[in-house]
């Protein structure tokens, strides 16, 4: 009996059928996207996060303060070693930091350029934040592609699966 190894070109579902004999299985096969966050449109504390075609988000507006911006909460879908990369809009940081069954965050996070990192065990959600890092903040209007993916090595950004999450404040 041999095994059969199957690798996904691009998000999507299908299915295989396999035959062995008078014997016929259908199986259903979904691609899944690398992209691990969960995002949608956003608004709160003098930022608006829109979804793009390309499932990229779209910011504008002014953040009421230093460290204040928009987050999306959602399940954490992996165990293991995490990396967030992308592009930036100057004055904005990105993050996810790993959140307990209670909502309570739990030590460490990832941000964008900097090592992986391995996800705290009693992880069960995570919280994408997009905050200004500027002490005075100044307007913003551009786009951002990040990433989460399994692993250590970043990857090519690749749209989310989830792009209907509704984001809000984050003080």
């Amino acid at each position: 009996m041999g095994a059969l190894s199957i690798t996904g070109i691009k998000p999507g579902s299908t299915s295989l059928k396999l035959t062995a004999g008078k014997i016929t299985k259908t199986v259903p096969i979904t691609v899944l996207s690398r992209n691990l966050l969960s995002y949608g449109p956003a608004e709160g504390n003098g930022l608006t996060a829109t979804v793009n075609t390309d499932g990229s988000l779209h910011v504008t507006g002014t953040a009421t303060g230093q460290w204040r911006g928009l987050s999306w909460t959602f399940p954490c879908p992996v165990q293991g070693t995490v990396k967030l990369s992308g592009t930036s809009i100057a004055g904005l940081a990105t993050s996810v930091k790993f959140l307990d069954a209670k909502g309570h965050q739990l030590d460490g996070q990832v941000t964008s350029g900097n090592n992986a990192v391995a996800i705290p065990a009693g992880t069960v959600s995570l919280r994408f934040e997009i905050l200004s890092s500027e002490a005075t903040p100044t307007a913003k209007d551009g786009d951002l592609r990040v990433q989460l993916e399994s692993g250590d090595t970043a990857h090519e950004w690749m749209r989310p699966d989830n792009t209907s999450l509704r984001g809000g404040a984050m003080n």
